[in-house]
């Protein structure tokens, strides 16, 4: 019928096919203007959305601060504004589009530097209130899906041998005494006396738990019946339980 009517009317044939050609444009037109709205609404949504919450965050680390920190403290007030203000300041990072790895490790560097200069012993109360306040921001951030350390960390996580890893890293260091035993040589050499004294072990007991810190090359002997040291994968090992322990429970 339709090559008919081509032959039959040419001319009402083109205009036709004109006018379908049109409408096609006109509903392209009409799905991306609506796209656009779409889009334009979810954005400005999600900024209300992120501004009520950089809102809210601030309100949080005010209340925190002022009940969780040492009081009475001499330098509380100063310690307080200068911890008050790293915080704010991270609070900003919730309002972009995209949080790199290298600027969440340059803010655990600054509070790193912030640290270094407490002067008290009971600073460690008021620093763990922060870092759990931090640690809530890197939360938040990963929660919205602007930050993207996790591609790059679960492409090097799907990497991890589990064999091998847990047979030369979790099984040694999996015994109490054997993490005893790791922990005393970071700083200094161990006769098979000393490590007895340590660990309250005797004989073959405190000889099994050697040998399995030699086998998997977190230790060394510096020579036969000689001293004890770490090794610089047990120390490396070590410096990353240390990294590790602030996200245990008490």
């Amino acid at each position: 019928m339709e090559n008919l009517n081509k032959m039959d009317n040419p001319e009402f044939y083109d205009a036709r096919m004109k006018l379908e050609a049109i409408h096609q444009d006109i509903k392209r037109l009409m799905e991306k203007s609506n796209q656009e709205y779409l889009d334009l609404m979810l954005s400005n949504l999600k900024k209300d959305i992120l501004n009520s919450v950089s809102v809210y965050i601030s309100d949080d680390i005010e209340n925190d601060l002022e009940q969780n920190m040492v009081n009475p403290c001499k330098m509380r007030e100063t310690c307080k504004e200068k911890f008050n203000g790293f915080l704010q300041n991270n609070s900003k990072l919730i309002k972009q589009e995209h949080v790199s790895k290298e600027i969440i490790e340059e803010k655990r560097e600054e509070l790193d530097e912030i640290r270094k200069s407490a002067p008290f012993d009971k600073c460690d109360i008021c620093f763990k209130e922060v870092d759990s306040l931090f640690d809530k921001q890197i939360n938040l951030i990963g929660s919205l899906q602007i930050y993207d350390n996790n591609k790059e960390d679960k492409t090097e996580i799907s990497s991890i041998p589990e064999e091998i890893m847990v047979k030369s890293v979790l099984e040694p260091i999996s015994n109490k005494q054997r993490l005893q035993i790791l922990k005393s040589m970071a700083s200094e050499t161990m006769t098979f006396t000393a490590l007895s004294e340590l660990t309250g072990l005797r004989g073959g007991n405190l000889l099994f738990h050697i040998q399995k810190l030699l086998e998997s090359d977190l230790i060394l002997q510096r020579h036969e019946r000689g001293d004890y040291m770490i090794t610089e994968k047990g120390y490396n090992l070590l410096i990353m339980l240390s990294n590790f322990k602030k996200y245990l429970k008490k």
